[in-house]
């Protein structure tokens, strides 16, 4: 065996990984839209995520629909962990107007 086929199968994995690194920093600080499991939406700017899917929103506001289906006022959480096990689906959020959000020091559009 050569070294050289050891070394084509190992360097697959971490060629994906970096993949994978560029396209989450890219959407830092992008306004996500998350659907959970139990019927809310939340609509935050997407500041990280772990292994567990777990991701954190920063100036996140909650939906819910009322019985009529119809979208009740956003509430306010601010800073959200979602727990990856809850999220059904994850979306750039483009419906709702760009604004610009201060958080901490940093600045997020």
């Amino acid at each position: 065996m050569s070294n050289e086929g050891n070394k084509t199968t190992s360097e697959a994995p971490q060629v994906v990984e970096e993949e994978g690194k560029a396209k989450l920093r890219k959407w830092l600080n992008m306004k996500f839209r998350i659907e959970m499991t139990d019927g809310r939406v939340l609509i935050g700017v997407f500041l990280c995520t772990d292994r567990d899917a777990n991701v954190i929103l920063g100036a996140c506001s909650e939906y819910l629909k009322n019985n009529e289906g119809e979208t009740e006022e956003p509430r306010v959480l601010g800073l959200v962990m979602v727990p990856g096990r809850h999220i059904v689906s994850i979306q750039i959020d483009d419906t709702t107007p760009s604004q610009t959000y201060y958080y901490d020091e940093y600045l997020i559009k």
